[in-house]
């Protein structure tokens, strides 16, 4: 679980930088394009990268750590010419801080240069001991082109970020035993079923299918948001996503390509997960995402909205936090929504 992330001169944010202190259960974060969203996602998801690293090799170096990092943050952020110094806040004199504190006193931290080659690790205290690996599931789904995708990422300069790699490796994985899945994991997986109309059955290699009671179809041939669900569903499937034992789960714009009247089940299963303890950051810019999450909360969920906004007289990027829906000082969302209310009155009544 990670608690804070620290981000200063990095991309948009400039030397006072952003501080996130993140729910354990479900976090939103909304504001208009160029302010941020995803880039607060892959840099958090990309400082939980040591907890592979650490997984499968316990005597990891600090030079070890800084080449995984540099790399992971250079392929999921993908700056100009793969260079890691061109994310650094132009115009900055200042080094590049990224910083993420999780559970149990672990946190590292990372620094860099415009010049710089590979991070410099300047803490990571007890970070070896975090090996909740994350999840991220990007904005476009992959079920359509899965396929032969990994081994062309690795040989090819494929135009795609390393997330779309990541969560081809993590569906690929083979499904966990019936008895060792968790229950909200079953129920979730059978209400994707219910809605979908049959089961994404995985053959390995990317080779994916769509079968129901009757027939089998290609994967392709199926509507893009239940491809989405279909991934959901083959994460909780594989265990990749284990409520109490995986680490965050990172979800760029749920909503892409994803039917308005799918929504209330999607927050549902969301917050199923969340009350069963999986952390959960998603970057969302659907109104009626947002809305669900604040009616269908329950007393004891807990859900944080996260605003990023550009300051109007500075022009530096800001963020408010808050756990009240109706206290966020600036959502560009339901302004929009309002303006089109208000444009519909006003429509109708010249009408009349």
């Amino acid at each position: 679980m990670i608690n804070q992330l620290i981000l200063k001169n990095f991309t948009s944010f400039n030397q006072k930088g952003i501080t996130v202190d993140f729910s354990s259960k479900i976090n939103v974060i909304i504001g208009e394009n160029g302010t941020g969203k995803t880039h607060l996602l892959k840099s958090a998801y990309s400082l939980c990268a040591g907890a592979p690293l650490f997984k499968n090799k316990p005597d990891t170096t600090d030079d070890d750590l800084q080449a995984a990092l540099t790399t992971k943050l250079v392929r999921v952020l993908m700056p100009l010419d793969e260079k890691l110094g061109k994310l650094h806040h132009q115009g900055s004199t200042e080094q590049t801080l990224l910083q993420a504190k999780f559970d149990r006193d672990q946190q590292i931290t990372a620094t860099f240069f415009n010049n710089s080659k590979a991070i410099a690790i300047q803490n990571r205290k007890n970070y070896d001991q975090y090996q909740a690996e994350a999840v991220y599931i990007p904005t476009k789904e992959v079920l359509s082109f899965m396929k032969g995708f990994n081994s062309l990422y690795e040989k090819y300069g494929l135009s795609f970020d390393q997330t779309y790699q990541d969560i081809c490796l993590l569906l690929d994985l083979p499904q966990m035993r019936a008895e060792n899945l968790h229950e909200k994991s079953k129920w979730a997986m059978e209400e994707i079923k219910r809605i979908c109309g049959g089961n994404f059955i995985f053959y390995g290699g990317g080779n994916v299918t769509f079968k129901t009671e009757n027939a089998e179809f290609s994967a392709n041939a199926m509507a893009e948001g239940f491809r989405k669900l279909g991934m959901l569903s083959r994460l909780l499937e594989t265990g990749a996503i284990r409520p109490g034992i995986s680490g965050p789960l990172f979800w760029d714009e749920p909503e892409c390509n994803m039917n308005p009247q799918l929504m209330q089940l999607l927050v549902e299963i969301l917050l199923e997960l969340s009350r069963n303890g999986q952390q959960i950051i998603l970057a969302t810019h659907d109104y009626l995402l947002l809305k669900w999450f604040d009616v269908l909360k329950a007393k004891n969920d807990h859900v944080r909205y996260h605003s990023l906004y550009r300051d109007t007289e500075t022009g530096e990027i800001k963020i408010d936090s808050t756990d009240d829906y109706l206290e966020i000082e600036k959502n560009p969302i339901a302004e929009a929504f309002n303006q089109l209310t208000i444009a519909h009155a006003k429509s109708r009544l010249k009408g009349g």
